[in-house]
């Protein structure tokens, strides 16, 4: 019986074979991507060992059929996909999967705080100019045919107003716009006192993207191997958050005086400064006016962090909620280091009422919980 060869020598050669269709025979070309989009996920699933749920198929036919049109140099114009569900189905795994299957060198992956954060700093350099935003896309895209973004959410009407400028700008650039969300599109910017604003980017998003919901009844997140290779997920759950638990893991003392630390313009108030380690309360990163752009400077500086008197998230308003959201999907993203403390269960400190307090729940509960014995 002929044995088959290993996987990865089978992937490679279905790419040697990519290499010689495309400029010669563009029909063949887009077949063959789609099926190096629908061998990857095949593969990857099973090595990981799950069966892929009938949405999550349903959303890799969609994408190889993007991808077999963008190879074969079709001249249509492609609809993006915007990809929604509950927290761990499987869209940022999706997401990925076609990133890095998609035989383009022309193409970019970000989390939508860093895009955005990018797009805010560019736009303030050119000032002035007629048009800022078309000179920082001009920038942060350079040649780039595919874009996708994870984590896509707004909350704030200032930043609904850029956005709404930023997908007209992309979708004028012919570029494919691919992203992930927990909400449908009409969930985006859920307070009611700006809803109706945002609509013109709701009916965009609709009329320009393929809108699918990614469902089922499980939660992979927990279950994928792969987690187990992040460094956050390496991190702590301390609580509650003894001197005796703080000595264990050579933490600061819990009245440890504050350090000033400059981000950027702004003086911050930590509790920790140590090479690449740091250290603050959650009051010194949630209850002051921070945005994403300062945690992301941060984690420029610091991979080992400590967040110190986690407070019952429930009694917090929902501006202190939505800050520690950001925070811990910052963290999350650029892949930290995490020794969270608090004085109850993390289940009970992490009540409330903002709908993404349900991300935030599911990444914190892959950190190690080092509960101190009565």
């Amino acid at each position: 019986m002929a044995v088959r060869p290993p996987i990865r020598k089978r992937l490679t050669s279905r790419w040697h074979t990519l290499r010689r269709l495309f400029g010669q025979a563009p029909t063949a070309a887009g077949a063959a991507t789609s099926q190096v989009i629908h061998d990857y996920f095949r593969h990857k699933a099973h090595g990981q060992g799950y069966t892929l749920s009938h949405s999550q198929q349903r959303v890799i036919d969609c994408m190889a059929r993007h991808a077999a049109m963008l190879m074969s140099g079709s001249s249509k114009t492609l609809p993006g996909l915007y990809l929604h569900g509950a927290v761990g189905r499987g869209k940022s795994w999706l997401l990925d999967g076609f990133f890095r299957a998609i035989p383009l060198v022309e193409k970019q992956r970000l989390h939508f705080h860093e895009f955005f954060a990018r797009l805010h700093q560019g736009m303030f350099k050119h000032r002035g100019h007629d048009d800022a935003l078309a000179l920082t896309l001009d920038e942060l895209l350079s040649d780039c045919r595919v874009l996708c973004f994870d984590e896509f959410h707004v909350h704030d009407i200032g930043d609904a107003m850029l956005i709404t400028r930023l997908f007209k700008a992309l979708f004028q650039r012919g570029i494919l716009l691919l992203l992930t969300s927990n909400y449908p599109p009409e969930g985006l910017l859920p307070n009611p006192l700006y809803h109706a604003r945002f609509k013109p980017v709701i009916d965009l998003i609709n009329a320009r993207m393929q809108v699918m919901e990614v469902g089922g009844p499980h939660d992979y997140r927990s279950q994928l191997p792969s987690h187990a290779q992040q460094v956050f997920t390496q991190g702590h759950y301390v609580w509650p958050a003894t001197a005796t638990q703080r000595q264990a893991l050579e933490l600061p003392p819990h009245a440890a005086p504050a350090v000033s630390l400059p981000v950027g313009t702004r003086l911050f108030q930590a509790r920790l400064r140590e090479g690449r380690r740091i250290g603050f309360t959650f009051a010194d990163l949630c209850d002051q006016p921070t945005a994403v752009m300062d945690y992301l400077e941060l984690c420029r500086h610091f991979d080992r962090w400590i967040i110190d008197d986690l407070p019952l998230v429930g009694e917090c308003s929902i501006a202190v909620q939505q800050r520690f959201i950001n925070l811990i999907d910052v963290l999350y993203d650029q892949d930290k280091h995490l020794t969270l403390l608090g004085q109850h269960s993390l289940r009970e400190s992490l009540g409330g009422d903002a709908i993404d307090l349900a991300r935030t729940r599911s990444r914190l509960g892959q950190l190690v919980e080092i509960r101190e014995s009565a």
